[in-house]
């Protein structure tokens, strides 16, 4: 999760676009100053990467990341060498929540339309986490992640 817990463990990323699974071990391995290698091979970290439908069709998990790099700075970094956007799992149990890597860096939360597949989950319909979207309300709250809600920009009042 994207806690800035630092422990080994299992990272699970969608990234927005078609991306080559070489292209995104080395964006990761960029990003950790490691090497990542295929699931079987002999590196510091593994990574499978596979394809599905919908608006981030390039899954990517990450076997053994490594402590001492937060997940969100991790992802950031490979969102930035990827150019593309990076959703993470977020901080809450909101299955709809999640943080978004943006292709410059930046971190924000937003709740996304997830379809379980054969081949994984599809993850479409990435909204701002406003606090007042319907997905919000689900417990426990988007109020209590570390990564808040942006509350959308007012309507001007009418002249």
């Amino acid at each position: 999760m994207a806690d800035g817990d630092l422990t080994d463990g299992l990272w699970n990323w969608s990234v927005a676009g078609h991306i080559d699974a070489d292209r995104c071990r080395g964006a990761l391995a960029g990003a950790l100053g490691r090497s990542v290698v295929a699931l079987g091979g002999d590196g510091d970290v593994l990574s499978d990467v596979y394809f599905v439908d919908g608006d981030f069709p390039t899954l990517i998990d990450v076997y053994l990341a490594p402590s001492g790099i937060a997940e969100t700075t991790a992802a950031s970094a490979v969102a930035v060498r990827l150019g593309a956007a990076v959703l993470l799992p977020d901080d809450t149990l909101n299955p709809s929540r999640y943080v978004v890597a943006e292709p410059d860096g930046t971190l924000r939360p937003v709740h996304v339309d997830e379809v379980e597949s054969d081949d994984g989950p599809e993850r479409r319909h990435v909204r701002p986490c406003t606090g007042s979207d319907p997905a919000c309300a689900v417990a426990p709250g988007c109020g209590r992640s570390r990564f808040k809600p942006t509350p959308a920009p007012e309507r001007p009042a009418a002249a």
